[in-house]
């Protein structure tokens, strides 16, 4: 049994969420694009920045890991953290570069973000207040950082543990059973990001 199984997919800025990881207490991370590392884990992160639709064909392409992720977390209740990309990857379709199937563990589909004022600028890029919505698992009210042009739009508000404000409200964070996923990074959150991996991984949902 691992640890923690942070997925190697070509997609994610992998050591600095591993050494984020470890700053926040984790005592066995495990880099890893084995499909039975990731069965067997206690808990699993899934990182990645870029387009959904290289993400998805990618992390689609390793043998057998999406299969494993689902088995270890809709089978065995395994704690699954999704960042940036990898939350959008939980939805069921993104919409970047045509319309491309998701994991659908958390339904919603991921959309070119239009802000309300002409005047902001795409990419939502930077720090910005993180609200909570209703009561949410590890998620607190603060600042963390941001960068993406494309946002999450959930289908059932009760998944949305989390928004930001960016030329209107834009979730920040989904929460599903077992299932977490933020849009912020939280390694490039300093102190609010450690402190948020910290509880994810004491998380015992």
């Amino acid at each position: 049994m691992s640890g923690v199984a942070l997925i190697d997919y070509g997609a994610g800025n992998l050591h600095s969420v591993y050494n984020a990881l470890r700053k926040a207490g984790a005592g066995d991370v495990v880099i890893t694009a084995d499909a039975d590392v990731v069965a067997r884990a206690e808990r699993i992160v899934l990182p990645g920045v870029g387009a959904f639709r290289a993400c998805r064909d990618a992390l689609v392409a390793i043998p057998g890991m999406v299969e494993a992720m689902g088995e270890a977390v809709h089978r065995r209740g395994v704690p699954f953290l999704g960042v940036c990309v990898g939350m959008q990857l939980l939805a069921d379709a993104g919409e970047e570069f045509g319309r491309h199937e998701g994991l659908g563990w958390i339904g919603g589909t991921v959309r070119l973000m239009q802000p309300d004022d002409a005047s902001i600028k795409v990419p939502h890029m930077g720090w910005n207040d993180v609200v909570l919505n209703g009561a949410p698992p590890l998620i607190e009210a603060g600042e963390a950082y941001f960068l993406h042009s494309y946002h999450f739009e959930a289908t059932d508000p009760a998944h949305v543990a989390a928004v930001t404000d960016h030329g209107g409200p834009l979730v920040a964070a989904v929460a599903r059973d077992t299932i977490i996923g933020c849009q912020f990074h939280p390694e490039k959150s300093q102190t609010y990001g450690l402190s948020f991996l910290s509880r994810f991984l004491d998380w015992k949902p």
